[in-house]
């Protein structure tokens, strides 16, 4: 999730002119209890102290209207100053963004998890800047596992094992598989890393049917979905929003989960563990990191009142302030640090130990949003019950290479 820093040395001394800066981001609140707003209001407060010739007006949307809202803005020559939301690479390719180097200082570019800046950049020159970030472990429902004598997986093998136990003691969904529209390329990233492939190879070209992801999708198909160990609802009709609800009413097994889901689980009372992702035959080497973006608009020319404004918001004490509201993991290491070592946040620590090796959407590649589109559209024939991985993974790769070639 990304904003951006600042340069601490981009002073605006002599200057007496009043300016105003505008902010879209999204809104990562349930409801205006924990609001976005609030979080926003209150460090704009503090910046304006000691900026008083700075007004920051912050607009805060739901993640259903914040990118469409911006595209609008920026179509009609009315980009704000900053936005916070899902990508960044179509402006970066219209040269519409500054780059981090413009607006932020070297300490603060060197504070950010390198995993992290690395998917910021299009062409090697960062223009998107984390601003929070998510990882995925393995969640089971402990209280269901030990009514079956079972121990966490380790390995697919263990995981099948697992689910067939759970379903013989009745479990509605052994091991939930959401491969739904909403997030399917979630899921799917995170299948493909457990089973030594990815998304993408070392020099960024797509590999979604590579022998591995082929074998990965069959596995999926004959093993868990074949033997009925997924559940009563399809999984290309299981969005990842009801496959966590059924983990809170304790109807869940084992499903992969992000942080936001231990407070609604521990709100419903539901006893649960977390351990990394089982890979084919041991721990995956690597996990699925996400992280949504800041970026700053070059349309308005404030770019070092911009780059106050951001060295403020990336400060130790607002970014664990903001991950600590919305259970997820800071984006800097100084953050990192102080969450890992503060007992409030046990829950965490393992989420922040995947956290730095973990892959992330190529979100620098402007086909990367056709190519999550059909992998939601798509995905999911690819595991029900006579489906083709091979055909269905080859098909989407066919696609993403036209994309890239109409770049």
């Amino acid at each position: 999730m990304g904003l951006t820093m600042s340069l601490s040395g981009c002073g605006t001394s002599g200057e007496s002119e009043e300016v105003t800066l505008r902010l879209v981001a999204a809104d990562y609140g349930d409801g205006a209890k924990n609001s976005s707003q609030k979080y926003w209001d209150e460090v704009v407060s503090a910046f304006q102290k000691d900026h008083p010739d700075i007004k920051v007006d912050v607009d805060v949307e739901s993640w259903k209207n914040v990118d469409g809202k911006v595209a609008k803005m920026v179509k009609d020559d009315d980009a704000p100053d900053m936005a916070q939301i899902g990508a960044y690479a179509d402006y970066a390719v219209h040269k519409k963004l500054y780059s981090a180097d413009d607006v932020l200082s070297i300490p603060v570019q060197a504070d950010f998890l390198p995993s992290l800046t690395a998917a910021g950049e299009v062409n090697r020159i960062q223009y998107g800047m984390p601003f929070a970030a998510s990882t995925r472990l393995l969640f089971y429902n402990k209280t269901l596992f030990k009514n079956a004598g079972l121990t966490p997986p380790t390995t697919w093998k263990e995981l099948q094992e697992d689910a067939q136990a759970l379903k013989n003691r009745g479990v509605k969904y052994p091991f939930a598989l959401p491969l739904g529209r909403e997030e399917a390329q979630a899921e799917t990233f995170m299948w493909m890393l457990s089973g030594g492939s990815g998304l993408t190879d070392n020099i960024d070209s797509y590999t979604l049917d590579s022998p591995q992801n082929q074998s990965t999708f069959t596995w999926l198909r004959d093993q868990l979905v074949g033997k009925g160990l997924t559940g009563p609802v399809a999984p290309g009709e299981l969005d990842r929003a009801d496959a966590f609800s059924a983990f809170t009413r304790g109807e869940v097994g084992m499903l992969n989960g992000h942080p936001t889901l231990m407070g609604a689980a521990q709100a419903a009372g539901v006893d649960y563990g977390m351990v990394p992702m089982p890979g084919k035959d041991g721990k995956a080497k690597s996990t699925m990191g996400v992280t949504d973006w800041m970026m700053a608009f070059k349309q308005h020319g404030h770019r070092k009142q911009i780059s106050q404004f951001l060295d403020f918001v990336y400060s130790e004490k607002n970014v664990t302030k903001f991950s600590d509201e919305y259970n997820l993991l800071p984006v800097t290491d100084s953050a990192s640090h102080a969450m890992s070592v503060d007992s409030k946040h046990t829950d965490l620590r393992e989420f922040l130990r995947e956290l730095p090796n973990s892959q992330l959407y190529p979100a620098g590649k402007l086909s990367w949003a056709q190519v999550s589109a059909s992998l939601k559209q798509e995905i999911g024939s690819a595991v029900k019950p006579g489906g083709n991985p091979e055909s269905v993974l080859t098909h989407i790769q066919r696609e993403a290479a036209a994309e890239e070639n109409a770049e």
